[in-house]
């Protein structure tokens, strides 16, 4: 029997009645404006007995008062914001019946005023909506003031946000001067990482320490409501408190309880001007958590706005790719009101990512685009099964090898996650051959190719070569015996067989024939576009292909038509690799990158799909192995298959201590090459520890001129100068067992090859 405190009683019954459960009825609504009374009347509770907190997840007392999770979005089958409140930051307002608000954060140290104006200008400029600042102390807090003055007079309005960590006191004094305070959960108030001194183990262990976050807490609260500031509650997975940790563990799920729990003093001040924010390094976590809170929302009848994120992205086309996987997910299902892209890059060039995300975003709404509205309703009705609560990735049964064929089709595909990569037939000539060699990743010797870590796993050719194109057709047969598979359209097969090949053919094709295979061919790969009906679909059972390629139809939803195709494989037991075919026309990479994170890595993320074919339609704007690295990237960001190091670099601020771009470059120059190796580079200590959670190896500002090195959480190595401490990691590396040596590019030969 679970036992229900009174406190969960009365909170149940407010909620039960309509009726704000932990203030009286003044609760801000929806669309209506924030309090306008300055006087902060005692009749506010003053201490955490006084509060009604949310009844408790771990011990069931949520779900028996209040009832279980439902769901997590506003619509599963079409694109619908979630419908927020609206939160105002100075000139401008999150929530629903707002665009989404575009921002990001000034890398420039905050005690210089001059320099850190001059930049939130160029971010203005650029069109970003509000700027975040670092804030460590009362000096800080001054520049603040200083630099909010200076912006008025020369014209911007641009609200600014103070990022807050460990200091209280010093939050209420900037408050004055900045239209948004950013506070972290994890180290507020309780930034004690001592959960090996003390553990949590009951309910009752675990809220009786409430009173010092009330106490830390409730006077800021009370002078956003004042002056009508803005709050962001804004869990970091890197940095969870102790408490937290030890007793929810590094989870979503502690995440979100944390969250809660500062909402519930904002919420017992009656102050309903604040936002969410749950990020992660990690866009499964990202996702997951974001998911986890948006439903808890829905639960409790919380309507708050949400600020999405992937922390520490990175840089380049993976930090976009990594963003856009996790953001990129979240809005599709309509969730997100504010969107800030963290590259560890100038802030400007964070405006880009962040606009053109947003954008994708508006123009999926179904209510604003009768475009995007008809391709959802087009979809074939399914009932969405997923489970938001837990990542759970289909993995596909992969092709068993024959032997009694000529290939070994087992290395067609990886069981982590697949790349094919397009190839046309001028690529294959005597003088293309070896170039190709190079672009798929295959290492040669003495010409002959053989797959590497990061090889294409397969191909797929439209239009193979002539038969009697001998030099072609023996760089495929080459290819081909070393395990790649060439997957090749069963009309083209037809015109011109080409012997080991895997024919590709329409579902409903392969259906009405039975999986007849062209000549020469040894495999059936089948092609879903899905207009297909449920029976159809569930024919690909019975014709066991050796892949399915999901290639959806442009005129239905890419998202929803995807999601049914996996329903019907769960509820029929299809257990096929799916390989998500993705046509583009995009002719810039970062267009690219945000595009297949949030496209196919919307899909990835809930664990639907084996591998990534990118085809380039009308003008080829990429390479053959620029796109195999984007798909390699976009599956090391959807956390399947590691092809090189992996990294968490955080994208600078005002608390970084040194230049994070030019070290990130170094030590990615340096350990790029350690697939299956993680390494963090962190400016300051903030998030360092915290944030490495799923590194390695930490590289960790200090100290000015200094830096930590770390091996998972613990410090191995204490302030190294800037200038040995790379080297000095890549000796951490070493002394652990993770290090190999750089190849080096094979000297060119000139080898008659024989056919």
């Amino acid at each position: 029997m679970v036992y229900v405190s009174p406190h969960a009683v009365a909170a149940a019954l407010a909620m039960a009645s309509n009726v704000d459960a932990f203030v009286p009825s003044s609760s801000t609504s929806r669309a209506s404006p924030p309090s306008s009374s300055l006087h902060m009347s005692e009749e506010y509770p003053t201490t955490a007995s006084d509060i009604l907190w949310t009844p408790s997840w771990k011990t069931g007392e949520r779900e028996s008062v209040i009832g279980p999770l439902g769901k997590y979005c506003e619509n599963l089958y079409e694109v619908s914001r979630r419908p927020t409140r609206t939160v105002e930051c100075g000139p401008i307002k999150f929530g629903s019946d707002h665009p989404i608000v575009r921002q990001t954060m000034a890398t420039t140290d905050t005690a210089n005023v001059d320099a850190s104006i001059e930049q939130i200008v160029r971010c203005a400029d650029e069109g970003f909506d509000l700027v975040r600042i670092t804030v460590q102390g009362k000096r800080e807090a001054n520049s603040a003031a200083a630099i909010r003055e200076g912006l008025f007079k020369r014209g911007y309005d641009i609200p600014l946000c103070a990022d807050m960590h460990f200091q209280p006191v010093v939050a209420q004094l900037v408050a004055d001067a900045v239209e948004k305070i950013r506070i972290n959960p994890g180290n507020f108030a309780d930034g004690r990482k001592d959960f090996e001194e003390k553990v949590y183990e009951s309910e009752e262990d675990y809220v009786k320490e409430r009173e010092y976050l009330v106490d830390a807490f409730v006077p800021l609260v009370r002078k956003c409501k004042e002056l009508n500031r803005c709050i962001r509650v804004g869990t970091n997975h890197g940095s969870l408190s102790s408490r937290v940790l030890s007793y929810y563990g590094d989870t979503p799920r502690g995440m979100v309880e944390s969250a809660i729990e500062f909402a519930d003093i904002c919420r017992s001040q009656d102050f309903h001007n604040f936002v969410f924010s749950m990020k992660a390094s990690n866009p499964l976590v990202m996702v997951q958590s974001y998911r986890l809170l948006a439903s808890e929302m829905y639960r409790l009848d919380w309507d708050y706005p949400l600020h999405l994120g992937v922390t520490e992205a990175g840089e380049g086309e993976d930090g976009r790719m990594k963003s856009a996987v996790g953001i990129g997910t979240l809005l599709a299902d309509g969730l997100g009101d504010t969107v800030r892209v963290s590259l560890t890059e100038d802030p400007e060039f964070e405006y880009a990512p962040c606009n053109r995300l947003s954008e994708m975003a508006e123009g999926r709404l179904a209510a604003t685009n009768p475009g995007a509205a008809a391709r959802q309703h087009a979809v074939k009705k399914y009932v969405d099964t997923r489970d938001i609560t837990a990542y759970a990735r289909r993995v596909g049964d992969p092709p068993t090898k024959d032997d009694s064929e000529k290939v070994d089709v087992s290395l067609f595909l990886n069981p982590n996650g697949s790349v094919i990569s397009t190839i046309v037939p001028k690529m294959l000539t005597a003088d293309s051959a070896p170039y190709l060699y190079k672009e798929l990743g295959f290492k040669t010797a003495v010409g002959m190719p053989f797959k590497d870590i990061a090889t294409s796993d397969s191909l797929f050719m439209r239009t193979l070569p002539e038969a009697d194109d001998a030099n072609a057709r023996t760089a495929l047969r080459r290819m081909m015996e070393v395990g790649t598979g060439v997957i090749v359209p069963k009309d083209e097969l037809e015109r011109n067989p080409l012997e080991n090949a895997v024919a590709l053919v329409s579902l409903t094709e392969a259906a009405e024939s039975g999986g007849k295979l062209p000549e020469g061919a040894i495999r059936l790969a089948v092609e879903i576009d899905g207009t297909e009906d449920d029976d159809t679909i569930a024919k690909v059972k019975d014709l066991d292909p050796v892949m399915v390629f999901i290639a959806i139809d442009p005129e239905l939803s890419q998202l929803h038509a995807s999601r049914r195709i996996f329903e019907n494989f769960k509820a029929n037991d299809i257990t096929v690799p799916a390989i998500h075919h993705y046509k583009t026309t995009a002719a810039e990479s970062n267009e690219l990158a945000l595009e297949l994170g949030t496209k196919v890595g919307s899909l990835l993320t809930d664990g639907n799909g084996d591998g990534i074919l990118i085809e380039q339609v009308g003008e080829t704007n990429f390479s053959v192995d620029f796109l195999r690295n984007t798909g390699f990237s976009l599956l090391q960001g959807c956390r399947m298959r590691n092809t090189k190091t992996e990294f968490v670099s955080c994208p600078s601020c005002g608390r970084t201590l040194f230049d994070l771009q030019d070290t990130t470059a170094q030590i990615t120059e340096a350990t790029g090459h350690l697939p299956g190796v993680t390494v963090a580079v962190m400016g300051c200590i903030v998030n360092g520890p915290g944030e490495m959670a799923d590194a390695d190896f930490g590289y960790v500002g200090t100290l000015p001129g200094k830096v930590d090195l770390y091996y998972g959480k613990e410090v191995v190595r204490k302030s190294i100068p800037n200038a040995e401490a790379v080297d000095s990691l890549v000796d951490l590396i070493k002394e652990y067992g993770m290090w190999k040596e750089k190849e080096e590019e094979e000297a060119e030969e000139e080898v008659a090859v024989a056919a």
